[in-house]
């Protein structure tokens, strides 16, 4: 049985999932507000799972969730939101979401979400199944340009000891990419810890890359080695690099210069041999030339650059990956799907893919487990998805207008992703005043 706490401001949907989740086994404590919500948790923090709609009365759950993690709160939290929402989502494991879930919520989908939560295990070691090892060793490389170009830098990178940023959106697979690093690197019988940098708080960050000694702060109850120490001789991956603190920048940037480490409350440094690889979906230049990044930690950093292309550039690849996440899907959940119909396959084609790989993976996981058969149909997909594509406008290539439009709706998307949606920053990196920009953020529908 699992406690779990429930946000949600709809009193008959929360009412039918905490009887659901109850005859599953799992004891449900509901909360409509997001006051309420942070004033349990505070109260009572033994909750196993957050299952936290995204639009609330009082705010957004991203905003509870950054607030919780600041204070060290780490508890698996899982997002439910509508289909039109999923960017948004995908935005919120930024901020140290496991997952999200897209409403109507399909019970068995949730279940399985659920479980993946619960039994995931902290980082690192060797002591997986089998299975395991199988599903996170496999790396797909596809087919297209993008990819080769991709694939060669990864190779080209690996045997070196350079440090390496790996850019993209989120949910390309840059986590599979620095594993890729690492396993064709000369450290490849060494760990690979992997960092979220997105769910560090603010107080504990320092603590838990360096380590701390007994009774260096309240609660330091025994000495913690820290991430550093313990890949010793292996590589670290700092995903979310941007979230880290200016201080713990400090820190970070004389552990690469002087491959030295001191934990909290020491005054002994320890000496660390580790590669950096470091990952974000912003980019770091435009931060550091903003002040918002350390300058010189940026250049340490950057020794070599790596740029994951988003799914909507893949196309060539979109087969490839199908194949590979029907094939996990099925070896998880136990189904049979050999093949999805033309009309899944067509609705695929269209799509955009705003969550990129991890939004296909999960399409592919619901499309599976509600397949009894060895196709997969149309009527498993969500039908937002399909009614998205039905309405979507099509940019027709004599239709200029539209096309200009489209560009430069995903031109003002990427610079507000960028300077972390600083709309002064962004109109200033636009040319534009910020009148403007607050209009064609209105006209676009940019959230």
């Amino acid at each position: 049985m699992a406690h779990l706490l429930l946000v949600e401001d709809d009193t008959t949907f929360s009412k039918l999932l905490t009887i659901y989740l109850g005859r599953h086994g799992h004891d449900v404590k509901v909360c409509a507000t997001i006051k309420d919500a942070s004033a349990v948790i505070r109260q009572s923090n033994n909750f196993e799972v957050l299952m936290l709609d995204y639009r609330l009365p009082d705010g957004n759950s991203v905003d509870l969730l950054k607030e919780i993690r600041n204070e060290g709160i780490r508890t698996p939290a899982l997002i439910m939101t509508s289909f039109h929402d999923v960017r948004t989502a995908v935005n919120a494991m930024q901020s140290g979401a496991f997952d999200y879930i897209t409403k109507p919520v399909n019970h068995e989908e949730l279940l399985m979400v659920l479980g993946e939560v619960l039994n995931r295990k902290e980082e690192v070691t060797p002591s997986n199944s089998r299975k395991e090892e199988k599903l996170s060793a496999e790396f797909i490389e596809g087919n297209s340009e993008v990819s080769r170009q991709l694939y060669e830098y990864v190779r080209l990178v690996a045997p070196t000891d350079m440090s390496v940023i790996i850019q993209g959106e989120s949910g390309t697979g840059k986590e599979h990419v620095a594993k890729s690093i690492h396993r064709l690197s000369k450290r490849k019988a060494g760990p690979f810890v992997a960092i979220d940098c997105g769910s560090l708080s603010k107080d504990l960050a320092a603590s838990e890359l360096f380590g701390h000694k007994k009774g260096a702060f309240t609660g330091a109850l025994q000495d913690k080695v820290g991430q550093f120490e313990a890949a010793d001789g292996g590589t670290v991956f700092l995903d979310e690099i941007g979230n880290l603190s200016y201080e713990v920048q400090v820190k970070l940037l004389r552990a690469l210069q002087e491959r030295v480490i001191v934990p909290i409350g020491s005054t002994q440094s320890v000496k660390v041999d580790v590669r950096i690889i470091a990952a974000t979906n912003e980019d770091l230049m435009v931060n550091a030339a903003n002040g918002d990044f350390r300058d010189d930690l940026y250049h340490r950093l950057n020794e070599f650059k790596i740029e994951v292309p988003a799914l909507r550039r893949r196309g060539e690849d979109l087969g490839i990956f199908i194949d590979h996440f029907v094939q996990r899907a099925n070896l998880e959940i136990g189904r049979n799907v050999t093949q999805l119909s033309k009309e899944v396959l067509s609705i695929f084609a269209q799509y955009d893919w705003p969550g990129n790989l991890r939004e296909l993976n999960n399409v592919i996981k619901r499309l599976v487990l509600l397949s009894k058969g060895q196709v997969a149909n149309i009527d498993a997909l969500p039908a937002e998805m399909i009614t998205e594509i039905h309405e979507a406008p099509k940019a027709v290539g004599s239709d200029l207008k539209a096309l200009q439009e489209n560009s430069e709706k995903e031109m003002i998307e990427k610079v507000l992703q960028e300077v972390r949606y600083n709309k002064s920053k962004a109109a200033k990196l636009l040319n534009i005043d910020r009148k403007t920009l607050y209009y064609k953020i209105e006209k676009y529908h940019i959230e």
